[in-house]
């Protein structure tokens, strides 16, 4: 529970960024344990833009997200700031105006992250103002807390899990009563999600009440099958949090508590995942580059000829000839989210299968992703590619096989690839097998490479 605002204490600025939300925020707490007034500041920063980030989807989920923040605020007594610009200027700006004497700011991973914060801090310093940079706010544990012998960050999972399964946590603490902010500070409308255009016909709805509407509902039996059944792409028996998680609308530290408090098998392997959540943070964290960079070169010699485009081009349009890629690709396409195994495999059939440079895909699912951001997306995609962590760089994951085994009755196929509707399963997964009067109606392309041919390159390739 926050005190009241005490008389004469200067204010506060809280700078969100990937932390849209009022439930578990230690900078907005420790903001209001300073007793003074706080401004809740985002800023839309013309950078992310730049860098092809702003992309229609996150745009629209954003918006959610920060409507929802501001009438949390405005129910507390307060509002959000928003501006556009630099956000050192605008936190500058904001300082100078407000007459704050402490800013408080989520730690992020990414080298954008790191180099705002150096930034912000030089820049604050110059004004007589405090930066304080909080720890595990984006993730559970913090980059940078675990560490192996000799390292300065763990780069295979299973020994980062040992550890992390048993790190204490902070406890969560509540959401703010009152958010007492400073009067007479100008601020920029609220985009509006109907405005964004381009967006997936299936987006799901962001803010922090969604958010927790869905972890909710999820803990209270869903996650019961989900140690057994979260590979079930037909299923679909996943818990869709990685787009509040991105934009963290849910804290991930909460979710790990009350996961645990939750219990059971489905429970564990749920925080198992939002283990590799963390993992990939703080990799990021200790190896920035490794957003476009290989962190374990494999002397790759991608195709980039004229087959390769074309093979490319109908992998983004769901049109490979495989059901199971073209189901997945086509489900991002619809949804901007992705089942986990669809991502797998869909990375797998671009980087090893197609033998396409991983950078492209990774690209290509940051265009559409709602929950797309540099750590889990390009290391997984490293992963997949072999260039990253995983302890089985060369694993080849065949997609008629992965239909068999994690889409048996074929209801991941049929709900997204139409064409296939009415074949039963195994067929489904290897419509090629039909005559070829029967394949001619149905209107779905031939293969668009052999898969004991490409399978053939990619040894030679990584053999060479």
């Amino acid at each position: 529970m926050s005190r009241p605002a005490a008389a004469g204490a200067a204010p506060s600025v809280v700078l969100y960024t990937s932390d849209l939300r009022l439930h578990d925020h230690p900078p907005l707490r420790a903001a209001l344990a300073a007793g003074g007034p706080v401004v809740p500041l985002f800023v839309t920063d013309p950078g992310v833009a730049a860098a092809g980030f702003a992309v229609p989807n996150r745009l629209a989920f954003l918006a959610d997200c920060l409507a929802d923040l501001d009438a949390g605020l405005r129910a507390r007594g307060g509002r959000l700031v928003l501006r556009t610009g630099d956000p050192v200027a605008e936190v500058c700006a904001a300082v100078r105006e407000s007459g704050a004497r402490e800013v408080h700011l989520a730690a992020g991973a990414s080298g954008y992250a790191q180099a705002r914060e150096d930034r912000l801090r030089d820049a604050l310093a110059a004004q007589g103002c405090a930066l304080h940079v909080h720890d595990a706010v984006i993730t559970a544990v913090a980059p940078g807390e675990l560490l192996p012998a000799g390292s300065d960050h763990y780069a295979v999972f299973s020994a980062y899990f040992k550890r992390w399964a048993t790190a204490a946590l902070r406890r969560p603490v509540a959401a703010p009563r009152k958010v007492p902010v400073p009067d007479g500070l100008s601020s920029a409308p609220l985009p509006a999600r109907s405005k964004v255009t381009g967006t997936s016909p299936g987006l799901a709805p962001g803010g922090e009440d969604a958010a927790r509407a869905r972890l909710t509902g999820w803990l209270r039996g869903a996650v019961d099958g989900y140690e057994e059944g979260h590979d079930d792409l037909g299923g679909d028996r996943t818990s869709r949090l990685s787009p509040h998680l991105h934009f963290g609308t849910l804290s991930a530290a909460e979710a790990v508590a009350r996961a645990r408090s939750r219990g059971g098998p489905g429970a564990e392997a749920f925080v198992r995942q939002l283990c590799w959540r963390d993992f990939h943070h703080q990799l990021l964290a200790a190896r920035p580059e490794a957003a476009t960079a290989d962190y374990r070169p494999r002397h790759d010699r991608w195709r980039t000829g004229g087959a390769a485009r074309e093979e490319t081009e109908a992998w983004r349009a769901g049109r490979t000839g495989y059901p199971m890629v073209d189901a997945a690709m086509r489900q991002l396409a619809h949804e901007g989210w992705l089942h986990n195994r669809g991502r797998m495999l869909a990375a797998s059939f671009l980087a090893k299968t197609l033998y396409v440079d991983w950078r492209v895909g990774a690209r290509h699912f940051l265009d559409l992703l709602v929950d797309g951001d540099v750590a889990n997306n390009q290391l997984n995609w490293q992963w997949v590619a072999g260039t990253g962590t995983d302890t089985r760089p060369n694993r080849v994951l065949n997609p008629v096989r992965q239909g068999l085994r994690y889409d048996p009755e074929g209801r991941y196929v049929h709900r997204w690839v139409p064409e296939l509707a009415d074949l039963p399963a195994p067929l489904v997964h290897q419509p090629w097998k039909l005559p070829a009067a029967e394949r001619a109606r149905l209107d779905y392309p031939e293969p668009v490479v052999d898969l004991a041919d490409a399978l053939a390159r990619f040894k030679a390739a990584r053999s060479g």
